[in-house]
């Protein structure tokens, strides 16, 4: 049987997520609804679903948390920003952005900074939070050391192992590696791959702040 207190402490870990392509407005209703009565720290849903997630979470501390240059990362700068200025407008609370992978795979530094600064600095203009997700599975532990670091610099909130939709997701060695090299006021989120509660735990305890995961009833759920 589970421990209520436990779930508690683990539910504010948890980002409810939902970003699949084919999701429906009853599919977000749900999300929203379970996060509630959860008490999760965040719901994470695609920017056309921020401001249904704003009316159903109304009055309540459940966060709302949408994606930009969201899986690939590839976008112009420029539509970035005008991605975070649109999903602040519809009510998003935190801003889980990806960075530029291609530009770093082709070490264009400069435009991959620009990249992550740009949308760092939007969102701190309207005090959101700002996530980047690297993409950890497609980075050799190199790329991965340099991509934190000018999260650093940009002075990212949070640095975010995966989307979900890259080669693999959260580990714990990789996580591990993130503390190590990441300093203590830079949050990490894991994300991709958190299928029960064991792993979860683990990745907390590996130095993950947050959980980004399609699980959460399951993870919540599961007899310990």
């Amino acid at each position: 049987m589970n421990n209520p207190e436990e779930n508690k402490v683990l539910a504010q870990h948890i980002e409810h997520t939902l970003l699949k392509p084919d999701c429906t407005t009853e599919d977000i209703t749900l999300l929203c609804q379970q996060a509630i009565e959860q008490n999760f720290v965040a719901v994470c849903v695609p920017p056309y679903f921020v401001q249904l997630a704003k009316k159903i979470l109304n009055n309540s501390p459940v966060k709302i948390v949408t994606v930009v240059g969201f899986p690939f990362g590839y976008n112009t700068v420029s539509s970035k920003v005008e991605e975070v200025k649109k999903a602040i407008n519809s009510g998003a609370n935190e801003i889980d952005m990806v960075m530029n992978i291609a530009a770093l795979k082709s070490k264009d530094l400069s435009t991959l900074q620009n990249d992550i600064q740009s949308v760092v600095t939007a969102c701190q203009l309207q005090n959101r939070i700002c996530k980047v997700i690297i993409e950890t599975g497609n980075l050799t532990e190199d790329e991965l050391k340099l991509a934190c670091k000018i999260c650093v610099d940009c002075e990212a909130d949070y640095v975010k192992t995966s989307t979900g939709y890259g080669l693999s997701g959260a580990s714990l060695e990789t996580v591990e590696l993130m503390r190590k090299i990441l300093p203590t006021r830079v949050k990490i989120k894991a994300s991709g791959g958190i299928k029960n509660r064991k792993f979860a735990q683990e990745l907390i305890q590996a130095g993950a702040n947050r959980i980004g995961t399609s699980s959460g009833m399951a993870i919540l759920e599961e007899e310990i």
